[in-house]
């Protein structure tokens, strides 16, 4: 796991300045010997995404979400914690949580880092962290409305299709939208077996782990479990038609 200060100190790109780069620099304080973030030259860059700028652009819009009810309290805090581990490792989580937690004491204009988030990130990358930030809101098993309203505006930002959306949405419905599988593949309930087949494998192709490999191997693990749902949502389909 790599070390979340080292990122901040010079690991980089693009989210070391604008809106993200401000919101990081006040959160991280004194953790890093007084080290300046805020507007520079860096945050208009057109270089590439760095695994820090995505890992710190997902704590910004974690605060977000988690502060999107008006409430935080300890149970979501131990809820997120164990995300942090699950997708991070244990040292990834310590690393972050102090960051976090600083993070949720400032006000943040979603708008204004969705939008700087939006104009570096990759299609791909984009829909990752809108995967995770539904892992986040669904981790304690319950969703409320102006969470999924933070992730659905945030993802018009992106600029995020409407089906890809649904997609990215529907394994976090399984339990409440029968034709969940059909989403996960971007397809009607209509469609015949041979669509069923083809839509898998143009999906399998969509959100396949390498399209992130750029971002480190904890964001490739975290993006194999996408993967995961749409061989699940093929299995399922399969299963319930017969397929071969």
């Amino acid at each position: 796991m790599g070390n979340f200060a080292k990122w901040i100190g010079g690991g980089l790109g693009w989210a070391f300045g604008g809106p993200i780069g401000a919101l990081i620099g006040f959160a991280v304080g004194s953790m890093l010997g007084g080290i300046e973030t805020g507007n520079t030259d860096r945050s208009i860059s057109s270089g590439r995404t760095t695994e820090g700028d995505f890992k710190m652009s997902l704590l910004v819009l974690m605060a977000c979400i988690m502060k999107a009810d008006g409430k935080i309290d300890k149970a979501e805090l131990a809820v997120v914690k164990k995300f942090l581990v699950s997708n991070f490792g244990e040292q990834g989580a310590l690393e972050a949580l102090p960051i976090l937690k600083n993070l949720l004491n400032q006000q943040i204009n979603e708008t204004e880092v969705a939008s700087q988030i939006g104009q570096h990130l990759n299609y791909s990358s984009k829909l990752e962290l809108l995967n995770l930030l539904f892992n986040i809101a669904y981790a304690d098993g319950d969703v409320v409305a102006s969470e999924l309203s933070t992730i659905k505006r945030i993802a018009d930002i992106f600029r995020i299709d409407r089906l890809d959306f649904e997609s990215v949405k529907a394994p976090y419905m399984k339990t409440v939208d029968r034709d969940w599988a059909y989403k996960s593949l971007e397809i009607e309930t209509t469609a015949t077996n041979e669509d069923i087949k083809k839509a898998y494998r143009r999906m399998a192709m969509k959100y396949h782990p390498d399209k992130v490999n750029d971002l480190g191997d904890d964001v490739k693990k975290s993006a194999t479990e996408k993967f995961r749902s749409i061989n699940e949502a093929y299995e399922t389909l399969k299963k319930q038609r017969g397929i071969a």
